[in-house]
């Protein structure tokens, strides 16, 4: 069932994407740029933004860092300056496992600090515009990176589970808000994904795909207007019906299925 505007012709859009200097959102940047979008990638490795703006005539690199609130509204506003973009996807990422019985404060606020406070200062920056060009008649689409690993509580997950479970409650509430203005939101919800974030996992990796692999599907949900794009079906399917477990079921079949 659509619930967006589907975007299927890139040609002459523009698409921001913060967080694109590598994995998931250097990987949907590209497929953006071979599909004709304008595209702008921040990060804060200016180095990899424009090692990625030489390799894509006509892409532009703007880096930044979320936490900097000055970096971001300045990015926001010469985004802005072209017009409200089409498509503003939010793919900056930290992770690191944890466990309870290794808890570490500074870690924890660290995945708060890049994966949800910093999608907040751009939708601080950005929205506002978003808003005045879609009751202007030219509504765009705001899309957040979130997780598999936010649906429920997961072993090794205490830092970032939480983070990304804020990413999906708040594209819930953002769609509510912006739906009848026209604008569009998505929330993304992969499953292992091959990126430097992952490399360092100490675990079998199920249904593990290439950042290429994750594009086609971001691209695909986009098309089709879906609101939850998550992927690889193979593997996020089982994980959304533990999701409806009541906990007394969900519990064991977790510590069955991760071992711990």
């Amino acid at each position: 069932m659509s619930l967006n505007p589907p975007l299927r012709d890139w040609r002459g859009r523009r698409a921001w994407l913060i967080g694109a200097s590598s994995g998931i959102g250097r990987a949907t940047a590209e497929a953006l740029h071979a599909r004709g979008a304008q595209v702008i990638v921040s990060a804060r490795r200016s180095d990899l933004l424009e090692a990625f703006a030489a390799a894509h005539p006509g892409s532009v690199a703007l880096p930044l860092d979320t936490a900097d609130a000055a970096q971001v509204q300045a990015a926001a506003a010469q985004v802005l300056a072209g017009g409200a973009p089409d498509l503003v996807c939010y793919c900056a990422g930290y992770y690191r496992d944890m466990r309870a019985t290794d808890f570490d404060l500074s870690v924890m606020r660290r995945h708060e600090q890049v994966n949800y406070d910093g999608a907040l200062q751009v939708l601080g920056a950005v929205l506002p515009g978003m808003l005045a060009a879609a009751r202007a008649g030219r509504p765009g689409h705001v899309s957040l990176v979130s997780s598999v690993a936010g649906f429920r509580g997961l072993p090794k997950s205490l830092a970032y589970g939480p983070t990304k479970a804020a990413l999906i409650h708040l594209a819930e509430a953002l769609y509510l808000d912006l739906h009848d203005l026209g604008l569009g939101v998505s929330v993304i919800n992969p499953g292992f994904v091959a990126t430097r974030l992952t490399a360092g996992n100490d675990f079998s990796m199920p249904a593990l795909i290439t950042p290429d692999a994750a594009a086609v599907a971001i691209l695909r949900g986009w098309e089709r207007g879906q609101f939850d794009i998550h992927f690889p079906k193979r593997f996020t399917r089982w994980l959304k019906l533990l999701r409806v477990l009541p906990y007394p079921w969900y519990f064991p079949a977790v510590r069955r299925f991760t071992g711990l």
